[in-house]
């Protein structure tokens, strides 16, 4: 290709807040320094042509008028971000994209919000379309839940876009869009560090899963006669009559009470105290919330008995990534007793790396 530019798009990991997004709830992610490019050349017709090295994936071609149902497997993620930019009044003619990518799909980390943020982004700067982050992150956030069909919350655009290296990104999900502020993380002044661990247990947020948990927590609400299920009193899990939709609420409180909790760690460097916060978390998520899966307990059960401080799934569930707070001398104690058990399981070894907190999506070239 000719006349290209190229956006490097990160990744992002959740330290905790995890389903609060949709819930109105805060939540604090941080931008990773694992990323996927996007190149991006201008065509003079309306062609959109895109190429990936994603497992599995040949090229997708399809027009800047494209429409939902008309794109489906990964290439339905691009379309929609075209089809979303149309939708909001843009026009722009096609383009020929390749995406490279080094967030494993399926992983947890966000690889859909990268992709989507990464063709906004570069849409955006290439056709001059006058978008602020947020805008696009909006549109990136409709295009997962009205083309692919998965009804996400905006963290995941949100991080990508406005990470900051060197620190998290406290969100406040109640207001619309979303608010941000930079929380500084210093655990590696401290001589710890954040593992991450790609169970290799594909996860898909489209499965109907995510969508069905979201569904509950929208009952709840109702119930309770609360806009936002975080907003509910302490009593609410007295006044509901089902398990589930209990168990569900439980969560949301409690996760509610775990960010604040896990700002207030980390502003005072309380890494012990933030360890537990996370380990809490995780078995919030296993038991009440029931997004966990056997590879993402076993990841964080291995590393905890390895020295880490905390650890806890993160993402949407069902699969993906677990991460682990840990002094820097027991990285190679911990990964070498995940992969051992899951040696013992027979099952593909994970995928295990320390990860930084990056700045959001930018132009390279």
């Amino acid at each position: 290709m000719t006349d290209v530019r190229r956006w490097e798009v990160p990744g992002r990991v959740n330290l905790i807040g995890e389903h609060l997004d949709y819930n109105g709830g805060p939540v604090l992610p941080i931008a990773i320094d694992r990323s996927l490019t996007v190149k991006v050349r201008a065509r003079d017709d309306d062609t959109v042509n895109v190429w990936s090295n994603l497992p599995g994936s040949t090229k997708a071609t399809f027009s800047t008028g494209v429409q939902p149902g008309e794109v489906d497997d990964w290439a339905a993620y691009a379309a929609g971000m075209v089809w979303s930019l149309v939708q909001d009044g843009h026009h722009f003619p096609g383009s020929d994209v390749v995406v490279e990518s080094r967030l494993a799909s399926g992983s947890g980390l966000s690889s859909s919000a990268a992709l989507t943020c990464g063709i906004g982004v570069a849409f955006d700067e290439l056709f001059g379309l006058g978008l602020d982050r947020t805008r696009i992150a909006q549109l990136a956030q409709r295009s997962e839940s009205d083309f692919v069909g998965a009804p996400v919350g905006m963290m995941d655009q949100l991080a990508v876009l406005q990470g900051q290296a060197g620190h998290a990104i406290l969100m406040d999900t109640s207001m619309s869009p979303p608010t941000t502020t930079p929380v500084p993380v210093t655990w590696e002044d401290d001589g710890l560090t954040l593992l991450v661990i790609n169970t290799r247990a594909h996860h898909a947020l489209a499965d109907g899963e995510y969508a069905a948990r979201r569904e509950e927590c929208e009952r709840a609400a109702a119930e309770l006669g609360v806009e936002w299920l975080s907003e509910a009193t302490l009593d609410a899990t007295v006044r509901l009559t089902d398990d589930i939709l209990k168990a569900r609420t439980r969560h949301v409180l409690t996760e509610t009470a775990r960010v604040r909790g896990a700002v207030h760690a980390i502003k005072r460097r309380s890494w012990v105290q933030l360890g537990t916060i996370l380990t809490a978390s995780h078995a919030s998520l296993r038991d009440d919330f029931q997004v966990s899966c056997l590879e993402l307990d076993v990841a964080v059960e291995a590393a905890l008995e390895a020295g880490a401080v905390g650890a806890r799934m993160t993402g949407g569930g069902f699969g993906g990534s677990a991460i682990a707070l840990l002094p820097l001398d027991t990285v190679a104690a911990v990964r070498e007793r995940v992969e051992a058990r899951y040696a013992s399981h027979q099952w593909p070894a994970p995928e295990i790396f320390v990860a930084h907190a990056a700045d959001g999506a930018h132009r390279v070239a």
